[in-house]
């Protein structure tokens, strides 16, 4: 079986920092992902975060339990967190698993 990859692209302006996502936010990827978000915010932490979603593929639910996790942390450190361009099928996961009131969704 291919190991499942996630490709991250940061994008960095004054106040806000955007990840784009592509691939699949699972357990073997989690770490990744987890990683950057907390060395944006050891650093000097922006006031946005932004993990755009447009090329998540599929999330399980360590991806899920790590996006809240990383959400309180932000939130910790006055930044917020926002998903972006969440898909159809991650946000069915996230109205199913309550999730979605627990993480800032943006709408374009």
């Amino acid at each position: 079986m291919e190991r499942a990859e996630l490709s991250i692209t940061v994008q960095t302006s004054p106040d806000e920092v955007t990840m784009l996502l592509a691939g699949e936010i699972d357990v073997l990827t989690v770490t990744e992902l987890s990683t950057l978000v907390n060395e944006v915010l050891a650093a000097e932490p922006p006031n946005r975060i932004v993990l755009d979603m447009a090329g998540v593929t599929f999330c399980d639910s360590q991806g899920l339990g790590t996006l809240v996790v990383l959400s309180r942390k932000a939130q910790h450190n006055q930044t917020v967190l926002a998903l972006a361009n969440v898909g159809d099928f991650l946000m069915r996961v996230l109205d199913i698993t309550g999730l979605r009131s627990a993480l800032m969704i943006t709408t374009p």
